[in-house]
């Protein structure tokens, strides 16, 4: 197989990955890694078939190798080991005040244009970002859901010594996690999957289950009274956004990471009143927390082999969409897109 097309809802078929000659400003890459994303999973169940012009290679995790240049691009050469940074910029709209990461007519590579779940793939040469020599492939395919970690963590304006608490612990949620602990902060994780809660114990983080213990009472105690200074809501659930509020102190950061799309939720609105509370949104990344995740995937800080739940072949892909359904307490699933003498 050379490419995996998302055909419909809950089905792949195999396909043509096509060499396709870079234009001017755009490079070619070999596709290394490609990780499955949140993202993906819902274009696999059917909920964004309205965007992706099927059948369509999709994803975008990916780490790769420059294979060929266009005209004028100078950042790169071939054989170079990059990252991609999947984000299409539309034309500038005054809605978006300088913010074409989440401005109205932007085009996300791997949903809305062809993705990584390929061989061979043509993107924009401003999307790529260099791995150093250090950083394995394997491990560059994470610098894309590490990037949405750093950006999270930035809007939160997270300071050393504050108490953070992640509402969810998956793949973002301990990204998110390792993130704050760069920062010096003091990291609680919220997370009901007990067997998430053990594998980030043996990591070293200190993990609430909210289904066995009292939230608000058990942070209470971790902080002396002084309960969390920034917040991150990553479990999409009610029960999340209903704790978000329960758990900040006056003037805590709420920052809403989850896609909780046209669901309703319930928030007590009084609480942001009474505490002078803040609620951020964020969402995708920037250039700069790039260059921070690369920084920080570099420091090997961060057990991405103990965060892989799996390494499968490109053909084998509709089988992993199919596995990630059955384990809840799956973590980052990685699809290689070269033979393996080519990742050696």
């Amino acid at each position: 197989m050379e490419a995996a097309y998302y055909k419909e809802k809950g089905k792949f078929i195999s396909g043509e990955s096509k060499e396709l000659k870079p234009k001017k400003g755009e490079v070619r890459l070999d596709v290394a890694y490609c990780g499955v994303c949140g993202t993906d999973v819902h274009i696999y169940h059917g909920t964004m078939d309205k965007r992706v012009d099927m059948p369509q290679v999709i994803g975008h995790e990916a780490s790769a190798v420059v294979a060929e240049i266009g005209e004028g691009v100078t950042h790169v050469k071939v054989g170079d080991k990059v990252a991609v940074r999947p984000l299409k910029f539309g034309e500038p709209h005054k809605f978006d005040k300088g913010f074409p990461h989440v401005g109205k007519n932007l085009k996300f590579i791997g949903i809305d244009a062809p993705g990584a779940f390929q061989k061979s793939w043509t993107v924009p040469a401003y999307t790529l970002h260099q791995l150093p020599e250090k950083l394995s492939l394997q491990h560059g395919a994470f610098i894309e859901p590490l990037s949405v970690a750093c950006h999270d963590v930035k809007i939160g304006r997270v300071k050393k010594g504050e108490n953070c608490l992640v509402i969810g612990g998956g793949p973002i949620g301990t990204l998110i996690s390792y993130v704050l602990k760069e920062k010096d902060a003091n990291v609680i994780i919220s997370e009901v999957n007990e067997k998430r809660v053990n594998m980030l114990s043996e990591l070293g983080f200190t993990v609430i289950n909210p289904a066995k213990e009292n939230l608000v009472e058990r942070i209470s105690e971790l902080t002396e009274g002084g309960m969390i200074d920034c917040a991150f809501e990553v479990s999409g659930s009610a029960a999340g956004v209903e704790a978000m509020t329960e758990v900040v102190n006056v003037r805590g950061r709420i920052v809403m990471v989850a896609i909780h799309g046209g669901e309703k939720r319930k928030v007590d609105l009084f609480k942001f009143f009474w505490s002078e509370i803040e609620l951020l949104g964020a969402r995708l990344y920037e250039e700069e927390d790039y260059d921070e995740a690369i920084r920080i995937a570099a420091s090997s800080n961060i057990p991405f082999d103990k965060l892989t739940t799996k390494i499968s072949k490109l053909e084998d892909i509709q089988d992993v969409f199919e596995e990630i359904d059955t384990n809840p307490a799956g973590m980052k699933y990685l699809i290689k897109c070269q033979p393996e003498e080519r990742l050696a």
